[in-house]
């Protein structure tokens, strides 16, 4: 029955078309490396037209609309309550647009491979499947079966055609993402079973819309689940997903994979994994933690009973650090793969800005859709004082908040949230949430555009000039003028140049994150301003300054340094969106804005 089903929806054609063609690349006769090579690209382009064929659709269709659209669901495994159910939104359509586009490219610059080219191809078409699954499977547990799946094919392409420390860069990357879906496994097999439990199914469910209608309010007033109440569960539930993801991003401290990884990963890997492979972290927190988690996320905590917060505002201190760690580590570089390594935790910095900000103001929304009208005071850190109880002489004869019972303090809070949203406090927040939301999304897409672009130049270089040292380099450009050209456009939409993609995506994540953390968000200037030193500082060792005459005796005699047509036609359309998505952003932000709307804060505004 399963597999009967599976023709029968698009975007399952579309999860098992790349894996059918390793199936194929992988049997073609071992002596044959031009053949694997051209069928494999011809084998990854039907996922890219039927990607952009579904999100043309999804942009077409009525942006007020709720729910998943293309959704299908039939028979996997009922005995244990999953099933295959799959569907998209905006979200998660502009992901697998992303991860549509980047593959063929990533398989064309592949083409370079001459040790075992078919396995190596075979590995990246493996690799698109698990990718695009993560994106549109909406039942848990086969979520994580296509999270798992992407580390296999990752770890071969880093282990086996990494650099020179490419077997310590690979266990690290496997190490560190297994640690965290460790948790997280156990986090959903429990989940399973309580929502299914209190569901009444008779056993567990993975089903994601179930989810999301029992786990948020479950237990909230008394419960235990194996003798531990379900406040305590829950919250470490919240952990092994929030690490799990944050591991993935990277969020900054558990960033320190990534550089090795990058660095020692074929060119190929690294544009998928930059591309890509990052912005499913980013995608976990929107499509599960945020949702799934709104009062352990933003709700407010004491730590050794003194210092108060939330970990909507500790998400937002991570990502400044990591805005300006990022940028400070990406400086101090030599290693020219390495620094745009580093640029990545400093660009997907800003995604998790974006999310904190979001997560903040959902909280709150969900606070007040159960009728905790004070938890969602505290989400927004406009906590009850003795001075609201001066503006109503009902309450007035109290003295101070502590005197108030718990009925006097909810209606109290509700007359607050009331006065709060006439005065525009609330709708003035709750419309910088969504801006900053929409940021981080844009922000998802254009990042892997630019740090794929910039990690096919740096590869491109490197495999000419058999060094990344940009000790080694300067006055490129005067004997390579279309890579110099192409290296600093994407340098330029990578730094956030006005009138190219990257500018567009943050401005609205700090823009809308601003009103949110003004402290958190101001720190994280400096960021921006060690980004525009870092990417001068590329672009000046690189292409400036005398020729090196080495460099120019090597290029006219031994092996050109200039980029290759194969090079140019796999950047052409990396560089053309960067372009035109900086020029108008809207053809993508209408359908990530419809969704962040609809899916996520229209649930409690009624928008």
């Amino acid at each position: 029955m399963f597999f009967e089903d599976l023709g029968n929806n698009l975007l399952t054609v579309l999860v098992f078309l790349p894996v059918l063609g390793a199936a194929v690349v992988a049997l073609l006769p071992k002596d044959q490396p031009t053949l694997a090579r051209w069928v494999a690209l011809i084998l990854s382009l039907p996922p890219a037209i039927l990607a952009i064929g579904l999100f043309i659709d999804v942009l077409n269709a009525d942006p007020s609309a709720t729910g998943f659209y293309h959704e299908y669901t039939t028979e996997w495994f009922p005995q244990i309550g999953a099933s295959w159910t799959v569907g998209v939104d905006g979200i998660s359509m502009s992901m697998v647009l992303l991860t549509a586009i980047l593959s063929p490219l990533g398989i064309l610059i592949a083409f370079e491979h001459i040790n075992n080219p078919r396995a190596v191809l075979a590995l990246l078409l493996l690799l698109e499947t698990a990718m695009i699954g993560v994106f549109v499977t909406l039942d848990m547990l086969a979520f994580f079966v296509f999270w798992e799946l992407g580390l296999v094919p990752m770890y071969f392409l880093i282990n086996q055609w990494g650099g020179a420390n490419r077997e310590y860069a690979s266990m690290k990357f496997f190490i560190y993402t297994m640690a965290g879906s460790l948790g997280l496994l156990l986090a959903i097999q429990m989940i399973a079973w309580t929502v299914g439990d209190a569901s009444n199914l008779g056993g567990p469910t993975f089903d994601l819309a179930t989810w999301y209608n029992v786990w948020p309010s479950l237990g909230r007033d008394s419960g235990e689940i194996l003798g531990f109440s379900y406040g305590t569960v829950k919250y470490y539930a919240f952990l092994a997903f929030f690490i799990a993801f944050a591991i993935k991003i990277p969020v900054w401290p558990f960033h320190t994979w990534l550089p090795d990884a990058h660095t020692e990963a074929p060119t190929a890997g690294s544009m998928l994994l930059a591309g890509v492979l990052l912005k499913q972290g980013a995608y976990g927190f929107i499509r599960f933690v945020i949702p799934l988690f709104p009062q352990d996320f933003a709700g407010p905590r004491e730590l050794l009973g003194v210092i108060d917060f939330s970990f909507a505002e500790v998400f937002a201190i991570l990502a400044m650090l990591g805005i300006v760690l990022g940028a400070f580590g990406a400086w101090a570089q030599d290693d020219l793969k390495k620094l745009v390594a580093y640029s990545s935790v400093n660009h997907m910095g800003f995604v998790v800005l974006g999310l904190a900000a979001g997560a903040m103001m959902y909280g709150a929304l969900w606070a007040q859709s159960i009728d905790e009208p004070d938890m969602a005071l505290s989400m927004i850190n406009q906590e009850l004082n003795n001075d609201d109880l001066l503006e109503h002489e009902t309450y007035a004869r109290f003295g101070t908040v502590d005197n108030l019972s718990s009925t006097d303090r909810r209606d109290l809070a509700t007359l607050k949230l009331n006065r709060l949203r006439e005065e525009g406090v609330l709708p003035r927040n709750e419309q910088s949430a969504l801006v900053a939301m929409n940021g981080a999304v844009l922000q998802m897409f254009n990042h892997g555009l630019s740090s794929a672009a910039m990690f096919l130049l740096v590869g491109a270089l490197y495999h000419k000039a058999h060094t990344r040292d940009l000790r080694r380099f300067g006055g490129l450009w005067h004997i390579i003028p279309v890579f110099g050209f192409l290296f600093v456009f994407t340098s330029m939409a990578s730094l956030g140049l006005p009138g190219l993609n990257g500018f567009t995506s943050e401005w609205l994540v700090v823009s809308g994150a601003f009103p949110l953390f003004p402290i958190i968000v101001l720190v994280s200037m400096i960021g921006l301003l060690m980004t525009g030193a870092y990417i001068l500082k590329g672009i000046q060792k690189v292409l400036h300054g005398p020729v090196n005459p080495d460099w120019l005796e090597y290029h006219e005699h031994h092996h050109s340094l200039e980029i290759n047509l194969r090079e140019t036609i796999a950047v052409a359309p990396l560089v053309v969106l960067m372009l035109v998505t900086g020029l108008y952003p809207n053809w993508i932000l209408e359908v990530i804005n419809a969704s962040v709307t609809q899916n996520i804060f229209a649930v409690f505004t009624g928008g």
